[in-house]
């Protein structure tokens, strides 16, 4: 069954909604309590924070960037993204990162970073930040460390990833 999604940023209203996709999507709250952390932070940019809505207008899927840093240059970075456990598979999470991929595009942002599954984000067009001199400050795989230019014309920054305090890493 095909389904149309419908994506927007979020507003005041989706609070709930988000959360409830976030606690449905992972095994603890720590995403939900992320974003709401985040929510509070200089890192949040406004309209980078979208969902997807199912036709009936409920909220499914969900994609956040907010700012980070590679050095001193500014970044964003993708996370959390989710899906209600119910509704996964079925084009909601893609719509809304691509959603907020084209926002933060057209809000001028150059360089989204992301860390996740290898075989998922590279349909994005994120390949592996080590490949650009990209990388986090703690250890993970480095395949699931990704990065996303949208203009290869501009000048890319290479270096540590420096994330909101959120993030607590």
């Amino acid at each position: 069954m095909s389904v149309t999604w419908h994506t927007r940023p979020e507003t005041g209203e989706d609070v709930a909604a988000i959360r409830r996709v976030l606690l449905s999507a992972f095994p603890t709250p720590a995403e939900a309590d992320l974003v709401e952390a985040l929510r509070a932070d200089p890192a949040w940019l406004p309209g980078l924070s979208v969902v997807a809505e199912d036709p009936a207008g409920v909220v499914t899927g969900y994609a956040l960037l907010t700012r980070c840093h590679v050095g001193d240059v500014p970044a964003l970075a993708l996370a959390p993204c989710a899906v209600l456990a119910g509704s996964q598979r079925r084009g909601a999470g893609s719509a809304a990162i691509r959603a907020g991929l084209r926002a933060a595009r057209d809000a001028g942002e150059n360089l989204v970073l992301v860390l996740g599954h290898a075989g998922y984000y590279p349909r994005f067009g994120f390949t592996r930040a080590s490949a650009r001199g990209i990388r986090p400050s703690f250890d993970v795989p480095d395949e699931a460390m990704m990065a996303l230019a949208f203009d290869e014309s501009l000048p890319v920054p290479s270096g540590t990833i420096v994330y909101p305090a959120p993030f607590g890493v």
